[in-house]
């Protein structure tokens, strides 16, 4: 009987065994399914967690790699257009891998591919798909791939790459379902992100236009106002260099007043035509002009050399509409730098403009407080004259005939020398009534112009366009007997260069620190030859020698004739 039941036994004795080890199978699995969700929960938590965009993207490919185990994890941001890349973070990669590849990946192949699909793409090698062109040298290999895209607010911003699932198993739809999900996360973490830095962007940009406002309301220097929005764009644009000029009056061309960052000193005081430059046409057409490659910009003189190791740039006007543009600030960055986005450009405009408006407020406010004193002078004036020269002329009167009746000679002629006092003291406060009365009018243009206008009139003798520099108070510090000479010289200069020197470039630089102006005239030429006719530099000697200044003439290494003119300003 044991014998004949044994086997009944052992049957549901396996079939009992089956069952408890699926059961621990199906624990497995839903404790391994219980950590994979309580991972992408924390994933999601700590991605959501980050303000900072350049933060997130970077705790978004590290949660990314972490969920479905992959050795390699990067995120592509897509650029202006939708077609390519315009920012690649990386994770799994050290340092030296990087370096060892090259440039980051521009879209192409098969990151390419998620871009113009977005759409998740799994693949068990990447080298068997279609848009597979290989990887650069010095890349690590990959096979396995998954991509999937993230969206932010219904457009695509960027993508996920994964690559090397480790293991050596492939990534199956749970993974494709886990990144997914990261993704949505990620889609609104970056927004998220975003919004916080447009709003710090913005708060910037109002606390930049109040500093602005308080030092010109406050009475505050012009070109302290201008360093001001200099400093100020170039530090919330992440720029290296901002430059800010003005419009010459009656000239047709801007100076660059003020300059700061890289190469801050090549650009102080150039002169700049309006039709041609960078930041000419931006003040011509009252718009920004960007520039991707400001060095190798054909919109940018070659001379004086300026912006190398600068790459974007933007020049954006001060003022809204043509016939309101007071400036041009320009603003521009390192080499490989990320180019000016329409947004960030939008936004630079509008400091401008607010700038502009604050200009604008502190020239009506001066132009008020000079109405306020010139109406004042007048009230003095028409006192002056109505009671005070009328009383002192009925005084000297009323002396000129009392001393027709003094018969002592000498109280006589005392009274007299008072009456001659008295018709003296009349034209002295006549003289200052018309002081008082006195505008200010223009005699003619400053040296500033002056100096431009002369360099445009050679020009059609030279053959090219000399590159001008002009840094100073010369308008002011410069009285017109110098302001005369100098232009006699440059005149000389520039004519000599177009009879003898046989060049294509020439500079001029027009500088005074108030103590002194000097001007130097530089061309790539031939130089000047031993035997050659020397008058017209004598006599440019001679007239600094009059005013107690010299003149120093040098050829550089590089060929050509250097002229430095320098005199002396009067009592500095």
């Amino acid at each position: 009987m044991a014998s004949a039941e044994e086997p009944r036994v052992r049957l549901p004795q396996l079939k009992l065994d089956e069952l408890l080890e699926e059961l621990q199978a199906r624990i497995v699995a839903a404790r391994g399914t219980r950590d994979r969700v309580h991972s992408l929960l924390e994933a999601v938590l700590s991605v959501g967690r980050e303000l900072d965009l350049e933060q997130a993207l970077h705790s978004i490919v590290e949660a990314a790699a972490v969920l479905v185990d992959a050795e390699y994890a990067a995120i592509g941001v897509i650029g202006p257009g939708g077609r390519s890349l315009s920012a690649f973070l990386t994770a799994g990669m050290t340092e030296e891998q990087i370096a060892g590849i090259g440039p980051f990946p521009e879209g192409h192949g098969i990151l390419g591919e998620v871009i113009r699909h977005p759409e998740p793409l799994r693949l068990e090698k990447i080298s068997q798909h279609p848009a597979s062109y290989g990887f650069p040298a010095r890349h690590p290999p990959m096979n396995s791939f998954l991509g999937v895209p993230i969206r932010v607010r219904d457009q695509v911003f960027g993508n996920l790459y994964l690559t090397e699932k480790r293991g050596g198993v492939q990534f199956d739809e749970e993974d494709e379902s886990v990144l997914s999900t990261l993704a949505v996360a990620a889609g609104v973490a970056i927004d998220n992100a975003r919004l916080y830095e447009e709003s710090r962007m913005r708060e910037r940009w109002l606390l930049a236009n109040v500093e602005i406002t308080h030092s010109l309301m406050s009475g505050g220097e012009h070109a302290g106002t201008l360093k001001l929005i200099a400093e100020q764009a170039r530090g919330i644009t992440g720029s290296a260099l901002a430059a800010v000029a003005t419009p010459m009056e009656a000239a047709g061309s801007l100076t660059v007043e003020i300059a700061v960052g890289v190469d801050a000193e090549a650009h102080q005081g150039l002169v700049l035509p309006v039709s041609s430059t960078l930041m000419g046409l931006a003040f011509s057409a009252a718009a920004p002009v960007t520039s991707d490659d400001v060095h190798q910009d054909k919109r940018i003189s070659p001379e004086p050399p300026r912006f190398h190791g600068l790459g974007p740039a933007v020049a954006v006007p001060i003022g809204m509409g043509k016939g309101d543009v007071r400036g041009v600030v320009l603003v521009a960055r390192d080499t490989g730098a990320q180019v000016f986005s329409g947004e960030e450009t939008e936004k630079l405009q509008g400091f401008a403009a607010q700038a502009a408006i604050a200009m604008e407020l502190a020239e009506r406010r001066k132009d008020a407080e000079q109405i306020a004193v010139l109406q004042d002078r007048d009230r003095i004036a028409r006192d002056l004259h109505d009671l005070a020269i009328q009383r002192l002329f009925a005084t000297g009167m009323a002396l000129q005939s009392a001393g027709r009746f003094i018969q002592h000679p000498e109280a006589a002629e005392r009274v007299m020398r008072a009456v001659d006092d008295v018709d003296e003291t009349i034209k002295i406060i006549r003289s200052a009534i018309f002081g008082l009365r006195a505008r200010a009018s223009a005699v003619g243009a400053g040296l500033r112009v002056r100096v431009v206008d002369a360099v445009g009139e050679k020009t059609p003798a030279l053959g090219f366009t000399p590159s001008v520099r002009i840094e100073g108070l010369l308008d002011t510090d410069v009285p017109p007997e110098i302001a005369g000479q100098v232009l006699a010289v440059l005149s000389e200069a520039l004519t000599n260069i177009a009879r003898h020197a046989h060049a294509d470039r020439a500079q001029v630089a027009l500088t005074t620190d108030g103590r002194e102006v000097s001007l130097t005239v530089a061309d790539n030429g031939v130089g000047i030859p031993p035997s050659g006719r020397r008058g017209g530099l004598r006599d440019i000697a001679e007239r600094a020698e009059r005013l107690g200044g010299r003149l120093d003439v040098s050829s550089p290494g590089g060929g050509g004739t250097t002229l430095c003119w320098q005199v002396p300003l009067p009592g500095r």
